[in-house]
């Protein structure tokens, strides 16, 4: 018997005795699906958005000193000539 299978047979057993109400159930089954994005998101290893936001102006201020060397590398080429 799969897990699916015994947590839906100890659901229905507990309805059927009155001791779970459906919403208990609605309670039970939100957290897991909560449980489940934050296993996801893990999983996948996000990164904040304010981590995002840090990252993309450390790139941007990088790029702008590369094209400033290569610009500085271009014209000292075209002097030598």
């Amino acid at each position: 018997m799969s897990n699916s299978e015994k947590i839906l047979k100890t659901l229905s057993e507990l309805i059927e005795n009155g001791i779970l109400s459906s919403k208990d159930i609605k309670n039970e089954i939100s957290t897991d699906f909560k449980f489940q994005k934050d296993k996801i998101i893990n999983k996948l290893d996000l990164v904040s958005r304010e981590e995002f936001e840090v990252l993309k102006k450390l790139v941007q201020k990088q790029e702008a000193i590369i094209q400033k060397l290569n610009k500085k590398k271009n014209s000292k080429k075209v002097k030598k000539f």
